[in-house]
């Protein structure tokens, strides 16, 4: 079997000199060529320790006989732009950096790659990146951070701003929280979108098993990344190893299975769909409510649960939440190893995986003093923290297309209400209204035009943060919006709202105190009365296309650069808002 790269150097004489002056040597140039991806820089914590990671992703690869060339794209963080309009530049960025991984691969193809990323735009991107190069790949997560002092975890800093700001709490506190919330380098310590993304990619069955959310520091993450710069030279040569041979719709409904079990964000929603995409594959916001139905949500880390994500590994991570679902899973999936996921479970339980995470788990209840176990952080499938997955989708007349709720952090009094709507059309304006005490009990909170069309779709989270941190707002509204939430939020917030308001969705029709009705156990989100006065759907309809006909499409917030072709170009949130230019067969 010929490799790619040997037939790239026949075509082009000057890739040899080219390389040779790059630092390769004569003897490199016949060796399995293989692209390291990776998202390092001085973006933020989970990409800055990646440079480490990728240095032993090339020990892995010589020491295979291959030879390593590195290439970076590097992630942003929307936890550093958060509440500014840099946020509006986040998840188009996921679209850039698979562009990205796309150029380098193509214009000077390789036999194989290894891809690290930690975070939220950085992972789906990778993973949207390698389904579009389609080389043999390896994926290595770049793992959390740990917990601060008290157990401290970045999520909990948008509780202290708005207490700060309701002047519950001095400054000194506020800065007491902001010095200690990030002590060290991976991704932030909680089921966030980085976190979930993490996992998703090893339940694809495309990263090393035992490998997703690792603390970024442990000296077993160095290993694993050197054995997946191994794995990548042997699958350049072995026939039958891309990733569009290994995944399929039964490894991405593995994925969303163990998105139920963890409790996942809401924005996996975007990115597992924007995925399958790339895969030739489609996933909808009704296969995660279909697999969610029923399923078993197990996983105790914040922030729904009591634990930061470091424990995550330490009870035995992804392969321990499969152990308990696996009734459910496709055994039969394959995986990056060559072997079915069943078959790697078997190997780590007779490996000793499980033992040697039992022993980090003593040593982190040792380090805060706490009592520990497996089963604190992991509930054994017939002792389910919930037994109807995490996120739901809902429909109706103000979301023909769907709506996202994850209602594992959603207070029980709001799975069925009827609420008076009180809409913004922009988050700044909401938040003040919020923190003003302008918003009442049994209000539902509109943020509008902020969907992917509009403004880049941006995470309401300080918002959602200032209502969820409300003892008497956080149980009594709701917040809807056609934007997105960080993985990180928790509260009734119902986010996605499709057709968004830009592209004259249901939601850019609702007016002040209209009634809106929430039923997360019968799916639905409808207006069900106008200006306070309940109707009949037909009644409503009829004030929806009188509305509909004086409504005006809004000016493109974005006239140029990056935000203008994706404004052009996201499909709707429900679909993925990847960049849509034209239909393809799904296989």
């Amino acid at each position: 079997m010929e490799l790619v790269s040997q037939k790239m150097r026949k075509l082009a004489p000057e890739l040899d000199p080219l390389r040779i002056g790059t630092g390769w040597r004569l003897e490199d140039l016949e060796k399995p060529q293989v692209l390291i991806e990776s998202t390092f820089g001085d973006s933020h914590p989970g990409s800055r320790h990646l440079d480490l990671l990728v240095k032993e992703v090339r020990k892995g690869v010589e020491q295979a006989g291959g030879y390593g060339a590195r290439y970076f794209c590097t992630d942003i963080c929307d936890g550093e732009s958060q509440g500014t309009d840099g946020i509006n530049y986040s998840l188009a960025s996921r679209e850039m950096i698979a562009n990205m991984i796309e150029i380098h691969a193509n214009a000077t193809p390789f036999d194989a790659g290894v891809y690290l990323a930690s975070c939220d735009k950085g992972m789906p991107g990778n993973l949207m990146g390698l389904a579009r190069v389609n080389i043999p790949s390896v994926v290595v997560p770049g793992g959390t951070m740990n917990a601060g002092p008290e157990m401290l975890t970045l999520e909990q800093l948008g509780m202290y701003s708005a207490r700060h700001q309701r002047g519950e709490i001095n400054e000194e506190k506020l800065n007491w929280a902001k010095c200690n919330a990030c002590p060290g380098s991976g991704a932030c310590s909680f089921i966030g979108t980085a976190s979930t993304m993490q996992i998703m990619a090893e339940a694809l069955g495309l990263a090393l098993p035992g490998s997703a959310l690792m603390p970024a520091e442990s000296p077993d993450l160095l290993t694993y990344a050197r054995q997946a710069g191994e794995l990548a030279v042997k699958l350049a040569q072995t026939p039958g190893m891309r990733p569009g041979d290994i995944v399929t719709m039964d490894s991405f409904e593995n994925a969303i299975l163990v998105h139920a079990a963890i409790s996942g964000s809401t924005n996996c929603l975007l990115h597992i769909p924007a995925v399958a995409y790339e895969f030739g594959l489609e996933i909808t916001g009704d296969t995660f409510d279909r697999l969610h139905r029923n399923a078993r949500y197990l996983l105790n880390i914040r922030p729904a649960g009591h634990w930061p994500a470091e424990c995550f590994y330490y009870a035995g991570g992804v392969p321990a939440i499969m152990e308990e679902i696996k009734q459910h899973l496709h055994l039969e999936a394959k995986t990056v190893t060559g072997r079915t996921l069943g078959e790697n479970l078997e190997r780590l339980r007779k490996d000793g995986f499980y033992d040697r995470c039992g022993e980090w788990l003593q040593k982190f209840g040792e380090r805060y003093g706490v009592s520990i176990k497996k089963e604190d952080v992991i509930r054994p499938y017939e002792k389910a923290i919930g037994t109807d997955g995490s996120i739901a989708v809902l429909r109706g007349n103000l979301a023909p297309e769907g709506a996202v709720i994850k209602h594992t952090a959603c207070p029980r009094e709001m799975f069925q209400a009827v609420l008076r709507a009180k809409p913004f059309d922009s988050e700044e304006e909401c938040l003040d209204a919020v923190l003003h005490h302008k918003v009442q009990k049994g209000d539902a909170v509109f943020i509008r035009y902020e969907g992917p069309k509009a403004s880049g779709m941006p995470e309401m989270f300080y918002t959602s943060e200032a209502i969820s941190s409300d003892q008497e707002l956080g149980k009594s509204i709701a917040l809807i919006t056609d934007g997105r939430f960080s993985g990180a939020s928790t509260g009734p917030v119902i986010g996605h709202c499709s057709p968004e308001a830009l592209d004259g969705g249901p939601i850019a029709l609702v007016e002040e105190d209209d009634l809106i009705e929430i039923d997360v156990f019968g799916r639905k989100l409808n207006i069900i009365g106008i200006h306070g006065e309940q109707m009949t759907p037909e009644e409503v309809e009829k004030v929806l296309e009188e509305r509909r006909k004086c409504w005006r499409p809004r000016e493109p917030k974005y006239k140029s650069g990056v935000l203008r072709l994706f404004s052009e170009h996201a499909a709707s949130p429900m679909k993925g808002a990847y960049l849509e230019f034209e239909e393809r067969n799904s296989r």
